[in-house]
C-alpha cells in the first residue's frame, strides 16, 4: 500500500517501491523468501557500514510522508543480544537531522523509535535509563520550549557537572526536550512484535502487547520512517561529553524483520 493508506510488508515477494535503499560498506539486505535481513559483516573503525531502508531520501523535511495519528507494528530478531550486537540499530521516525540521506541544513533531533546502541556508546538522556540498550525511545528537541533553553545551554552544560543539580534539575529539562526512554527487558534473539502508538498528545509503545513506555512525550511531524544496522557509536551526555566513532566487527552480525505495517489514523 502507499502512504495515505499505510504500508504492510511480509517480504514474501520482495521489497516494495515504497522504501528507498541505502547500503553502504559491507553491508547488505537479503531478501530470504518471507523475511528482509540488515546485515553487517567485517566492519571496520575506519569506514562507515549500514544496511537500511527508509522512505525520506531526497527530500526536504517538509514533505517526509508520516504524522500522527498512526500506529507501526514490526516483527523483528537480531542476531546477537544486547551488548554484544555492535553499533546502533532500530526502526521508527525523526528527521534525518545529521544529513544523512540528502542535502538538508542541520536541524535539532525529532525522533520516537524503538533504538538500539552498543557499548561505547552513551546517550544519557533519561535521568533514569542507561546511555545504551535497546530501548523505546522518544525526543522533541525543535519544541518550543526546547528552543528556549538554547541561550542558557553552555551554562546548563556546567551545571550539569555538579551531580546534585544534576538529579534535580535534568528532569525539567528532559521534559522541556520531550525526552522519554524505557529499557526494554527482551532477549533480542528472540522474535518479537514491536508496536508504535504515534499520537498527536502521546506516545505508546509495547512488546508482544505488553506496555514498555506510556504517555511518553510524542514529538511534532512530518517524519520520516528509517530501519536499519549500523557501525556506528556516540557519546551525548548532559554534562558535556561527546564523541562519534565507528566499531569494528569482525563477525557477521544482523536484523531480521519478518512483517512491517504502518497504519495511519
Amino acid at each position: 500500500m502507499g502512504r495515505q493508506g499505510g504500508v504492510r510488508e511480509d517480504f514474501a515477494t520482495g521489497l516494495s517501491d515504497h522504501w528507498k535503499r541505502y547500503v553502504v560498506g559491507s553491508s547488505s539486505l537479503e531478501l530470504t523468501g518471507n523475511t528482509l535481513r540488515f546485515v553487517n559483516v567485517n566492519t571496520s573503525s575506519r569506514q562507515y557500514t549500514d544496511a537500511q531502508i527508509d522512505d525520506y531520501q531526497g527530500l526536504p523535511r517538509r514533505r517526509f510522508p508520516w504524522r500522527p495519528p498512526l500506529t507501526l507494528s514490526v516483527r523483528a530478531r537480531f542476531s546477537h543480544p544486547a551488548g554484544e550486537l555492535r553499533g546502533t540499530a532500530g526502526f521508527g521516525f525523526w528527521n534525518d537531522p545529521f544529513l544523512m540521506t540528502g542535502a538538508r541544513l542541520p536541524a535539532l533531533p525529532r525522533a520516537l523509535w524503538f533504538f538500539y546502541a552498543s557499548p561505547p556508546s552513551e546517550m544519557k538522556l533519561d535521568l533514569r535509563t542507561p546511555g545504551w540498550g535497546w530501548k523505546a525511545a522518544t525526543i522533541d528537541a525543535l519544541r518550543p520550549s526546547a528552543l528556549l533553553l538554547i541561550p542558557v545551554a553552555p551554562l546548563t552544560v556546567l551545571l550539569m557537572n555538579i551531580r546534585p543539580l544534576y538529579r534535580a534539575l535534568w528532569p525539567s529539562i528532559q521534559r522541556a526536550l520531550g525526552i522519554g526512554e524505557a529499557l526494554l527487558k527482551v532477549e533480542m534473539t528472540d522474535w518479537h512484535t514491536y508496536t508504535l502508538e504515534w499520537g498527536s498528545g502521546e506516545a505508546r509503545f509495547s512488546v508482544d502487547g505488553a506496555p514498555v513506555l506510556s504517555a511518553a512525550p510524542s514529538p511534532g511531524g512530518p517524519l520520516g520512517f528509517v530501519m536499519w544496522l549500523d557501525n556506528q557509536y556516540m557519546v551525548v551526555t548532559p554534562w558535556g561529553r561527546l564523541r562519534w566513532g565507528l566499531l569494528e566487527t569482525p563477525a557477521r552480525q544482523w536484523m531480521e524483520v519478518a512483517q512491517l505495517v504502518i497504519e495511519s489514523g
